[in-house]
């Protein structure tokens, strides 16, 4: 498969795949959203862990606003279609999915970029990296799940001080408040994050299931979380993975998991 606003390889069982449009700092067009959805999708198939980074010195510097014809003298111009039709369907395959997701983020993470490296169980940072709200400076509204994701994760005061006063929330600072995995130092970025990919792919198949029930957590009532629990324990414990770690704990041996 053929991509020119992404690029996608495979390494030890991780789908790496980086955003590559370095000139616009990886602003998100219709083709890339489609690409990085393809790309997404490809990934629950061939791989056992997802890494999403870019190329250059962003991760992302939002939807690109010049990609695509904007009628400013048209009343009716409708922009949450492209979120309707690409960027909605893009986060929520990544919200969705069935393996480990890892985001590498240096420079701006910015409007649907933050969203994007918001979305994975792991985010790991550059000493560079900063989150960006700019919706305010344009006259928008946060889109792509930005409200929604900002408010669980650093609750609604905070949340608000971001979208509302469009200020850089700098690695460090996303660090304390817990919007972000881990800091390190730029020239490590991409290292670190594919270690930690490598890690969660070496992992058994339940890890995806235990990605899901905690995006579901958010959304559900305690009963309800618990049925759920039950269902993915059934499923766990049918796996050959399970067979695999109890097998080696009583063997007291390293298990080797193969995502089965």
């Amino acid at each position: 498969m053929t991509y020119t606003r992404i690029s996608y390889e495979l390494h030890n069982h991780v789908a790496v795949v980086r955003l590559n449009d370095p000139p616009s700092l990886n602003a998100i067009s219709l083709e890339m959203a489609e690409e990085l959805s393809q790309a997404v999708d490809r990934a629950q198939r061939e791989s056992r862990a997802l890494l999403i980074g870019s190329v250059g010195r962003a991760f992302c510097s939002g939807a690109n606003l010049l990609a695509g014809a904007i009628d400013l003298d048209d009343p009716q111009r409708d922009l949450g279609s492209p979120l309707e039709t690409h960027i909605n369907p893009l986060i929520m395959r990544v919200r969705s999915s069935k393996v480990p997701v890892v985001t590498a983020v240096r420079g701006a993470a910015a409007g649907v970029g933050s969203s994007l490296a918001l979305c994975a169980d792991v985010i790991v940072a550059a000493e560079s990296a900063y989150f960006y709200q700019a919706f305010g400076q344009v006259g928008l509204v946060p889109d792509a799940g930005a409200a929604y994701l900002l408010s669980r994760a650093i609750g609604r005061v905070r949340a608000m001080e971001l979208m509302l006063l469009g200020e850089k929330l700098s690695a460090a600072k996303a660090l304390e408040w817990g919007l972000i995995t881990r800091m390190v130092p730029d020239a490590q970025l991409d290292g670190s994050a594919l270690k930690v990919a490598e890690q969660l792919a070496q992992g058994p198949r339940s890890l995806g299931m235990i990605r899901q029930l905690a995006v579901a957590a958010l959304d559900m009532d305690f009963e309800a979380q618990l049925r759920r629990e039950r269902e993915q324990q059934c499923a766990a414990g049918r796996t050959a993975d399970f067979v695999e770690g109890v097998s080696a704990f009583r063997e007291k041996r390293d298990a080797v998991f193969k995502g089965v």
